[in-house]
Formats: structure tokens, sequence, C-alpha cells
């Protein structure tokens, strides 16, 4: 059976949202590298078997740009876990006066997603990219989880949503975090974008997500509606 195919696109959202949008720096304080560091040190001193080869689960941007090279990547599914448009962006995909969305991993459900094999042969310098990518705002917290896939079960890293994180919103209406996604810009571009290529790498998987598949179609008719801020 063929997929159905997104009501939204980026032309839609190309049209939504003409104008570059400058960086804020002060939008949101990050994280240094010297700050990071002992974090994933303590991370990996928590890595529970070490022989089952070094792997990430990713389940919204990773999916569609990673910040590794991996060595395989097998769809898997990670229990007691969902993901869910919660964390406020108010730099990157939106601003301090009109922040975006990000996905996250909250509590309850079931999420599938990618689990990739990365290098280990310096596990620290292998993950110290994807590690300063998504911990650098303080809006997750890494944990070791366990996914299962059809070629047996991995431990894999992954990021939930930090819920002490001033970012984070809680259980939202569909329609209340598609309002956002709609109207929100930063300087990487509209949340839209991020939405729509999340959407779309989740759809060339096989995986349907009933929250995305919803949210891209709020967000569609809303461009539509020539509402949306640019």
């Amino acid at each position: 059976m063929a997929p159905r195919p997104l009501s939204l696109s980026l032309d839609l959202i190309a049209q939504a949202h003409p104008d570059a949008v400058p960086d804020d720096a002060n939008a949101l304080t990050l994280l240094s590298d010297e700050e990071l560091s002992p974090e994933l040190e303590a991370m990996l001193a928590r890595r529970a078997s070490p022989e089952g080869g070094l792997w990430v689960f990713a389940y919204g941007s990773l999916l569609w740009s990673p910040e590794f090279a991996f060595t395989e990547q097998r769809l898997g599914t990670l229990r007691g876990w969902h993901r869910r448009f919660c964390l406020l962006q108010r730099r990157f995909r939106g601003t301090p006066e009109n922040p975006g969305f990000v996905l996250g991993l909250d509590r309850g459900g079931i999420c599938r997603g990618v689990a990739f094999r990365l290098d280990d042969g310096d596990p620290h310098a292998t993950l110290m990219p994807v590690w300063r990518r998504e911990m650098k705002g303080k809006g997750y917290e890494g944990r070791w989880v366990r996914v299962e896939t059809e070629a047996g079960p991995v431990t894999a890293l992954t990021f939930m949503v930090n819920r002490a994180s001033d970012r984070y919103t809680g259980r939202l209406t569909d329609a209340e975090i598609a309002e956002r996604i709609a109207t929100a810009c930063g300087h990487l571009g509209p949340s839209a974008e991020y939405l729509f290529r999340t959407v779309e790498a989740c759809a060339a998987l096989g995986i349907h997500d009933r929250h995305l598949w919803s949210l891209q179609a709020r967000v569609a008719e809303r461009l539509r509606e020539g509402r949306a801020c640019t």
C-alpha cells in the first residue's frame, strides 16, 4: 500500500516564511564543551554492556540529520516513551517572542525510530558532536535504553525531554502545538520545516506516527490560511 502524500510541503513553508531571521545568541544560553564533557564521561561510565556495540536511538531530527557516521542502522521500538513536540525552541527554530517546538521523548507509550551503530574505537570522541547538539541547550537528558529490533535488542543512547527545563511544555493539544509550529521561525529556518523533514523521514522508513501526521496536516492548513507570521 503506497503511503499517503503529506499535506505539508517545503514550498508551502517557504511561501509563509520568506524572510531570514537573524540569530540572537541571548535567546538561549549554551553549555560549552568543557561543561558538557564530564557529563558525557559520566554517561559512558553508566553504559551497561560495551560488548554490544555503541548505538544511538534516533526519533526526530537525527533521522534526517545525524551528527555521526554509522556502520549499521536498524528500525527499532522503544517502549515506555513516545515522541512528542513538547520542548520550546526560542532559538534556532524560533525566537523568544515566538518560540517554535522540537521533539522530545516523554513518558508513556511506544516510539518507533532508528538505532544507529557507531564506531566504538573512541566513544567519547564519536559521541561528542551529537552530545553537544542535544545537550547544550539543557532541554534533554541522556539515557541508555533498550531498543527492540528484528535482529535482537540493543542498548542505545537517546535523549529524553528534561521535564525540569523551563522549555518543557507538558502535554499541549495538537491544535496549540500546530499554531506555534506554523508561525515560528528562527535563524535555522521555520519550525514547520523541522516538522516536515521529520515526518517525511518517518514516512520513508515506514513509520506512521499519529502525532506527527496530525500536526503536519494542521500546520499545512494553518499556512494555507495565509496568516502565518513572515
